[in-house]
């Protein structure tokens, strides 16, 4: 869990690093979020060959290279003198960290047998689900308070104490046997540039203005080109580096679509509302930061309950709860106004991060029951990957929703403010005759008026489009709730099963 929650901190701890970033490298903010593009890039690439990677060099081997990989391009990170240097530290600390998720899963998925298992993954967990949550407060503390490179500085102690603890705890299992098995070359070019064009054409999308750009244009035909032809590939080839036929389980690919939606709102979500604090309600980016701590309150006090709740019912009953609830939720905070305070946000947050933990877990160890153990490492791998590229298209996709909204109500809204309205004609005059008895000259007193009033114009239609994407969001949570049936009933209470 330690190597997997240095892993996912580093996703979100740089966000709100940025600012700090480019200005002591004489960078624009545009530039300097390559820093995070390279990190998910280079991580996306590595996700789907980890269980290949595994099957060559031995299990403990990977997890401990990767640790110090990790740990040793964090501490390059912080050192770094400009930002292709950063760039290049932060590529080398993205594909090393896209190792540590799906081993370290797998690891706990086989190391305790099938009884114990939802309580070891509700632990585990806790690393996935929280991390996302104290990055931006962490990130920002550390920024205010010494500088922007202790972002990465702070995972040299616990990569330290992981490597120490792989080193003393971790063992491959005896079925694992280091294969010598040609390479597929060709399969692991294909995926790289796949992956690659698509998360680069997720990160950079909105900022272009998506295939009106040629640049993103280019790339996304790239990206179907290369995925296409990596599919064909791994289905056709004698040693594939992904081995795609584990979808033939229907459990295993309804669990990874539902992940890979999971990933979709959560992330999607989890983006939209520190934009909503800051830019609607004032909140300076500390306390944004420390609003969606709730979130990962609740999931902290929920994922032991869950745990013992995964022994005695069966999981999809849970999953249900879960979706309903945080569905709820996320109307919830459609129903938010300019006028909310701290307490409208909080318990949301708190409810939803207790509904995320009712997800996470049983979605987990329902979708790898069916798998041997054999294959476990290799359907972690996708597993993670999907999830992962879930939450890069759902924050792509929520923001762009967010900005269309915004176009179209603050449109809609304008319209209705002209010389034919009585009620906007009596706002602006009303400023108007407040501004000339604090001195201002009848012409420019009418030039602010006006300007004010399509202010609270562009105001209220963020509001609007902000309730739109939470009601959205929501919306997407409830359609999941009938593909539960299309997933067997786990043959083991608490997890997968070793007999397999």
């Amino acid at each position: 869990m330690l190597a997997t929650f240095m892993e996912v901190l580093d996703t979100t701890v740089v966000n709100v690093s940025l600012p700090h970033i480019a200005g002591s490298m004489s960078a624009s903010i545009d530039e300097a979020t390559w820093a995070l593009t390279s990190y998910l890039v280079a991580n996306a690439i590595i996700l789907p060959i980890t269980g290949w990677l595994a099957r060559t060099l031995g299990r403990k081997r990977l997890l401990s290279w990767a640790i110090i990989g990790f740990t040793s391009a964090s501490f390059l990170c912080g050192l770094a003198p400009n930002l292709p240097a950063l760039i290049f530290f932060r590529v080398l600390q993205g594909a090393s960290g896209g190792c540590l998720q799906p081993i370290s899963q797998a690891v706990m998925l086989e190391a305790f047998p099938p009884r114990d298992r939802g309580k070891a993954m509700a632990f585990w967990g806790l690393g996935i689900v929280v991390a996302p949550m104290l990055g931006p407060v962490l990130g920002g503390w550390l920024t205010d308070s010494y500088s922007w490179r202790w972002v990465f500085y702070i995972n040299i102690p616990i990569g330290v104490l992981a490597i120490l603890m792989t080193r003393a705890f971790i063992f491959d299992p005896p079925y694992l046997r280091r294969e010598s098995t040609g390479i597929d070359y060709w399969g692991i070019g294909l995926l790289a540039i796949g992956i690659a064009c698509l998360q680069i054409v997720l990160d950079k999308g909105q900022e272009d203005d998506w295939f009106s750009s040629r640049f993103i244009l280019t790339l996304g035909i790239i990206c179907v080109i290369g995925l296409s032809a990596f599919i064909a590939r791994e289905l056709l080839a004698r040693d594939p580096v992904v081995h795609l036929r584990v979808f033939r389980n229907r459990t295993y690919a309804t669990g990874v679509f539902l992940m890979t939606m999971l990933g979709f709102v959560l992330y999607g979500s989890l983006v939209l509302l520190p934009i909503f604090l800051q830019t609607l309600l004032g909140y300076p980016a500390m306390e944004a930061g420390l609003a969606l701590f709730p979130r990962g309150l609740g999931s902290f006090l929920g994922m032991p309950l869950v745990g013992v709740l995964l022994s005695k019912f069966d999981s999809r009953k849970l999953l249900a709860i879960g979706m309903v609830g945080a569905s709820f939720t996320l109307f919830q905070l459609s129903w938010l106004n300019l006028n909310a305070g701290y307490w409208n946000i909080f318990w949301p947050q708190f409810i939803q991060g207790a509904a995320l933990s009712l997800l996470f877990v049983p979605l987990t160890t329902s979708t790898m029951d069916p798998i041997p153990v054999q294959e476990m490492g290799n359907a972690t791998s996708l597993f993670n990957l999907l999830r992962n590229l879930g939450g890069s298209i759902g924050i792509a996709m929520s923001n762009t929703y967010l900005f269309r909204r915004q176009q179209m109500h603050t449109a809609r809204l304008g319209s209705h403010v002209n010389p034919y309205n009585p009620l906007a004609m009596n706002m602006v005059h009303g400023l108007r005759s407040e501004l000339e008895r604090r001195g201002e000259d009848a012409v420019t007193a009418l030039h602010q008026a006006w300007g004010a009033v399509f202010g609270m114009v562009q105001q209220q239609a963020a509001m609007q489009s902000f309730v739109d994407t939470f009601r959205l969001l929501g919306l997407i949570f409830l359609l999941l709730v009938p593909m539960l049936l299309l997933m067997k009933r786990p043959g083991h209470k608490g997890g997968p099963s070793a007999m397999h």
